[in-house]
């Protein structure tokens, strides 16, 4: 099929912009684990199962409510090792489970944080705690503003390098950006109970748009190269 006259011949910059935006994150996330060796699986898995229970009480009993707390992991695994003229030998069974934790009250984070290692006592692990916003729809319509400006602020210079002036918009296509929440911290184990302060500060997010304008004819004239 052929193209309708003048469309072939229309002119049209295409550019990408980036932009972010940076606001005070309201949601605080946790990777609470437990494992627990014992000489025999049944034992292991009892243990893990009070130790679990035990920090999801006390997480309860700080306010957090049950919709934001949740197992996303479980395992039981024979404990092995080498023997000279024996091979592998089991010297006992590890059962481990992770919670997953949304707290929504950032002040009170330190705090809860501690007693649910307290709880756990030293089967516990706190594997990360990352911040995020509950609703990153405002955020983000910031930062696709941002994109859109900086997109634009490209195209014209283009154009009147080119000695056009930006038309209308042909399409835009937005490519958000990954970018997983700060992360505050992660220790592989806990072995006390003290308080550390989490601090919120600002979480961004980012985002791009890839616009196409048509050029139109300008007053001036390129410059000269």
């Amino acid at each position: 099929m052929s193209e309708p006259a003048g469309r072939a011949e229309a002119r049209t910059v295409t550019v990408t912009g980036t932009g972010t935006a940076e606001a005070a994150p309201d949601l605080l996330m946790l990777s609470i684990g437990v494992e627990c060796r014992r000489d025999y699986a049944g034992d292991a898995y009892a243990a893990a199962g009070e130790a679990s229970t035990a920090v999801a009480g006390a997480l309860r009993s700080r306010g957090v409510e049950s919709r934001d707390i949740r197992t996303s992991g479980l395992n039981i695994r024979a404990d092995v090792v080498w023997q000279e003229g024996r091979g592998q030998q089991v010297t006992g069974y590890v059962a481990s489970s992770m919670l997953s934790v949304r707290l929504r009250d950032l002040a009170a984070g330190s705090g809860i944080i501690a007693a649910a290692v307290e709880a756990g006592g030293n089967d516990v692990r706190l594997d990360g705690v990352q911040l995020g916003f509950a609703d990153a729809a405002a955020v983000m319509a910031l930062a696709r503003e941002a994109a859109w400006a900086d997109a634009r602020a490209a195209a014209s210079q283009l154009a009147a390098l080119a000695g056009a002036e930006l038309g209308g918009v042909g399409s835009v296509r937005q490519h958000p950006v990954p970018s997983a929440p700060v992360p505050v911290g992660g220790m592989q184990r806990a072995f006390a109970a003290g308080s550390m302060t989490v601090e919120a500060g600002e979480s961004g997010v980012s985002t791009s748009v890839t616009v196409e304008w048509e050029l139109r004819s300008g007053t001036g004239t390129p410059p000269a190269p």
